[in-house]
């Protein structure tokens, strides 16, 4: 498997990187969050697993977490880092961490959850409903066979709406558990992504979300 070490510290880098390649991993580190950056946009293996600490120079790891979506890449992320409040830790996880581990750590538990969360990801079976499938490996969008160009938040949008099962959600929900925002600033973000995805899904069937007045969105037909 190949891991990407993100940290500012070069010798928990290397300690990292050591015990990792000891274990049979392939590894690279970046110290800041433009050379992660750099890694990925040159990189076409692909990376089983992203090690983020989220105090960086110059953009947290949170930032980069965002940034690594936006451009498309869907390797998991599990955040290595010493902020250990509940608050930041669940933060880590809304942005789409896979895990989060608080520093120091001992290795054999870093290693224990690599391999766990890799697997879990390898393994997680597609949801569907009604006519859509969402494939959570590769993060593929399919209507009626047909796959749809999604961005990365769309997906994530669309998969909040499926996982509801035909219940309402609300902007600030939606705002909650697709971007994270603790409270509900004022802003048409969801408005505005909910008009570009169901005009790529309405391409391929019928209309699928559905607006319910004064409350939020669902998805038609899928109670």
């Amino acid at each position: 498997m190949r891991v990407l070490i993100v940290d500012d510290d070069p010798k928990l880098r290397d300690y990292v990187r050591a015990g990792l390649t000891e274990s049979g991993f392939v590894c690279e580190s970046a110290g800041d969050a433009e050379a992660a950056l750099e890694t990925l946009r040159n990189d076409v293996r692909g990376f089983d697993v992203i090690l983020l600490d989220v105090m960086l120079p110059a953009m947290t790891g949170w930032d980069l977490l965002e940034k690594v979506r936006e451009v498309g890449r869907e390797t998991p992320v599990m955040f290595v880092t010493a902020r250990d409040t509940v608050e930041e830790r669940v933060k880590g996880l809304k942005l789409g961490a896979e895990d989060y581990i608080i520093k120091p750590f001992a290795f054999s538990e870093l290693l224990a959850r690599i391999e766990v969360v890799v697997r879990r990801r390898k393994s997680l079976p597609p949801i569907e409903v009604r006519d859509v499938r969402l494939d959570l490996v590769s993060r593929a969008a399919y209507r009626n066979g047909s796959k749809i160009d999604l961005s990365p938040r769309e997906f994530d949008l669309l998969l909040a709406l499926v996982r509801a099962e035909g219940r309402t959600l609300s902007r600030a929900d939606l705002l909650r558990d697709v971007w994270g925002f603790e409270r509900e600033p004022e802003t048409n973000l969801v408005d505005v992504h909910i008009g570009r995805l169901r005009r790529k899904l309405d391409r391929h069937g019928p209309a699928l979300i559905s607006t319910v007045r004064g409350e939020g969105y669902r998805i038609q037909g899928a109670e």
